[in-house]
């Protein structure tokens, strides 16, 4: 096993309930992200931290120098783990994400957060096109209700398919409490 680094991903407030863009599951995917940040701490093991804000003032979330911008407390970071800030939905494009992982050696991946469609999915693929070894921590991620076509599709519908996607081709899957085990 290459040397493993926990990224956690636009775990931010506006997500949250009373937030601009509530998402199905995110207290229960953010209290996973919180075990799975102490796991990667205990182990001494490199947490780093994504947070997004949109370029445009009339942005419909993570506005500039918003509270629904701030990473959610739940998942605060620690001093001196990097926090990287992301304006697109890749955590790669146009930061200094790849740099901080190479500095450190980093070979593999365990990626977390929001949202499951996008972020998550746009991160995880660009990380394997780079080279990384990815595990996506499936319950400690979430999604919202989309709409296709006048189609409603259930955000558990749509967090499943994107994790059976990257399952098949791009990441192992596994749930926090599978992640976390003990070795057999």
């Amino acid at each position: 096993m290459g040397k493993r680094a926990l990224v956690v991903i636009d775990i931010q407030n506006d997500y949250f309930p009373g937030g601009k863009w509530t998402l199905s599951g995110i207290d229960a995917a953010s209290d996973n992200a919180a075990r799975l940040i102490a796991a990667a701490r205990a182990r001494g093991e490199l947490v780093v931290h994504i947070r997004h804000e949109f370029i445009s003032a009339d942005a419909p979330f993570f506005v500039k120098g918003s509270n629904g911008a701030a990473i959610h407390e739940k998942v605060a970071p620690a001093a001196g783990e990097p926090v990287v800030l992301k304006h697109y939905i890749s955590s790669f494009r146009e930061t200094e994400l790849k740099a901080i992982l190479d500095r450190n050696g980093i070979e593999e991946l365990v990626l977390c957060g929001a949202m499951s469609h996008m972020c998550i999915d746009g991160g995880t693929r660009a990380a394997v096109d780079l080279g990384y070894k990815c595990t996506v921590i499936h319950d400690a991620c979430a999604s919202r209700d989309l709409e296709f076509g006048g189609v409603r599709v259930p955000a558990a519908h749509v967090h499943a398919a994107f994790m059976a996607a990257l399952a098949f081709g791009y990441a192992k899957s596994l749930s926090t409490d599978e992640f976390l085990a003990p070795p057999a």
